[in-house]
């Protein structure tokens, strides 16, 4: 692996755990449930923030973003 691809990887990786703990973070404050849920299954987390998208957009667009990154470390 060349060096590029392992800093697009790392950083792919840290944008999703930095916008799963943000979905945590606004699931909690809105439901004490779905921040159970949020916490134990993150799918579930990012379903929310669909639905929730004026609370949970900027999570949802790090995430994406995390995943183009990784994208582009396999690619």
């Amino acid at each position: 692996m060349d060096p590029m691809s392992a800093m697009f990887m790392v950083a792919g990786l840290i944008l999703l755990i930095g916008s799963w703990l943000i979905m945590i973070n606004v699931s909690f404050q809105t439901d004490y449930s779905w921040g159970l849920c949020a916490l134990f299954v993150p799918p579930i987390a990012y379903l929310y923030g669909l639905f929730r998208w004026p609370l949970a957009g900027e999570s949802i667009l790090m995430s994406i973003l995390g995943w183009v990154m990784l994208f582009l470390a396999w690619g």
